[in-house]
């Protein structure tokens, strides 16, 4: 676990338990005085002196605040402070409002509009329920905005938008990044996203047992080549053909052939033909697909991309009952609408929006709790296609890619998409690994192709998109390894 920490995007509920624990070690004062001076410190690194008003809370992102606030004046700037409301006697945040010793105003539009820079410390990431008219007006009143952990007005834990609210031009948070700073529409909200370690201990992290994570190189690990490789050993990639659209189907073998797998193969029966003018590399099979089953060096099908519901009725379930690893899409996405437990004994669904609700019905904005929930629900991996990727497991874990391009945003994407994770299945990845691997190659393919780019575009990028994951995350390794080199010393 403690090596996926790094990745791992806490909920503010997780982030309670962690300062729960901090306190009966390090001490939350401790916490929200190194919290303050770095979010002072970011603030000096941004800006030019100028007239700053700090919006505090009643709780520890208040004290936050006045921590800040009494950095930034020790610098030489103006500084304000607005409360809110004044912090529990006795509590940490009492404590650093009382060694402010500076200028306290009115918690009003007014003060707000005259100053040049405020910082929203009202709230951070654990408010649920939208701000009043009063503290909205306060801040839309703000010419510029900078938030401690989160704007006051976004949802921690889905990123949703509590109320309407401004531009804020940066966000300083502390120990990882939350949901909320991932996920849109909040995330486009944050501005800058500045994350910072204030000392909290790991084992506080340890303790909230995270289970989202920021889908990075290092949370998985892709099979590098070796001397010894043969293309069974790099794994073989099935898939089944359709008639009427075989363009899907030749995309997403493409994407399967360009990001490593060791050889692809095509079950086309009656349109054979059709797909023997397609790449010389591709092997074209004839032969029924009941008949083909019995390869043990066939593991992995992909079954959806190109066909119609018709054409995976007579696949897919022949394929789940010979117990293959199947990375079901687009058709077959189409064919177990409204009843996804026809789905069950597949490895991965990438499903869209549209496809997702049609399957299990609208996400809502927890979309990561409807994807965990989907997951469970068919006993596969979920893959969420979005702006922001969601991947869920069926034991919970999820992760969020955030690693792509809006020129991704083009038909046929998707199955190149499902061709990359079905070489990484081939080559014997887990199934949640594989998915997320996959998402992020793709992600760093599209990236690398630029503005505008045709799907086709994709495939030549996806070799130099494997080798510098594979560079990460052996970068990551070093890291560690350094770190516990220091720590022994």
């Amino acid at each position: 676990m403690r090596s996926v920490l790094r990745f791992s995007l806490p909920t503010p509920a997780q982030c309670a338990a962690m300062d729960a624990m901090a306190s009966r070690s390090t001490g939350i004062s401790a916490l929200m005085e190194r919290a303050g001076w770095v979010v002072a410190q970011a603030i000096r690194a941004r800006y030019a002196p100028c007239r700053v008003l700090v919006l505090c809370g009643p709780g520890n992102n208040g004290g936050d605040g006045y921590v800040a606030a009494r950095y930034l004046e020790r610098a030489g700037w103006p500084v304000q402070v607005a409360p809110l409301a004044e912090p529990r006697a006795g509590s940490p945040a009492a404590e650093a409002a009382e060694r402010f010793r500076g200028n306290r105003v009115d918690f009003t539009a007014v003060n707000a509009a005259r100053a040049d820079l405020v910082i929203d410390a009202i709230f951070g990431a654990g408010l649920d329920r939208a701000p009043s008219d009063a503290i909205m007006a306060v801040l839309s009143a703000s010419r510029r905005l900078i938030a401690v952990d989160l704007p006051s007005f976004v949802n921690g834990l889905t990123g949703a938008l509590l109320v309407e609210g401004p531009q804020y031009e940066a966000s300083v948070t502390f120990v990882r990044p939350k949901p909320g700073h991932v996920l849109y529409p909040g995330r486009a909200l944050c501005g800058d996203i500045v994350c910072a370690d204030i000392g909290m201990p790991q084992d506080c992290l340890a303790h909230a047992k995270p289970n989202l994570f920021l889908n990075q190189p290092g949370l998985w690990s892709i099979p590098e080549m070796t001397p010894q490789d043969h293309k069974y050993s790099r794994g073989v990639v099935s898939l089944c053909a359709g008639q009427v659209m075989p363009g899907a189907t030749r995309l997403a073998a493409a994407g399967a052939r360009a990001s490593g797998a060791g050889l692809v193969r095509i079950s086309a029966g009656a349109s054979a033909e059709a797909y023997r003018l397609g790449a010389p590399g591709l092997v074209i099979d004839e032969e029924p697909l009941d008949a083909l089953l019995g390869d043990p060096r066939r593991e992995t099908w992909l079954c959806g991309p190109g066909l119609t519901p018709g054409e995976v009725a007579k696949s897919l379930p022949q394929l789940i009952a010979a117990g293959k690893c199947i990375l079901a899409d687009a058709g077959a996405l189409g064919w177990a609408a409204d009843a996804p437990e026809k789905l069950a004994g597949v490895a991965v669904i990438t499903p869209h929006i549209g496809e997702f609700t049609k399957l299990f019905g609208a996400p809502g904005e927890d979309i990561v709790s409807a994807t965990r929930d989907a997951a469970k629900r068919i006993g596969a991996v979920v893959l969420l296609k979005g702006a922001v990727s969601v991947i869920a497991a069926p034991d919970g874990r999820a992760a969020l890619n955030d690693h792509a391009s809006p020129a991704l945003a083009t038909a046929g994407s998707g199955d190149t998409l499902a061709g990359v994770i079905g070489t990484l299945l081939a080559a014997g990845m887990p199934h949640w690994e594989a998915a997320c691997a996959g998402a992020w190659l793709h992600g760093e393919a599209g990236l690398r192709a630029g503005n505008w780019p045709i799907v086709e575009a994709l495939d030549a990028h996806l070799g130099d998109a494997r080798a510098e994951a594979i560079d990460r995350a052996r970068r990551l390794s070093c890291e560690k390894d350094d770190l516990a080199v220091k720590r022994r010393a």
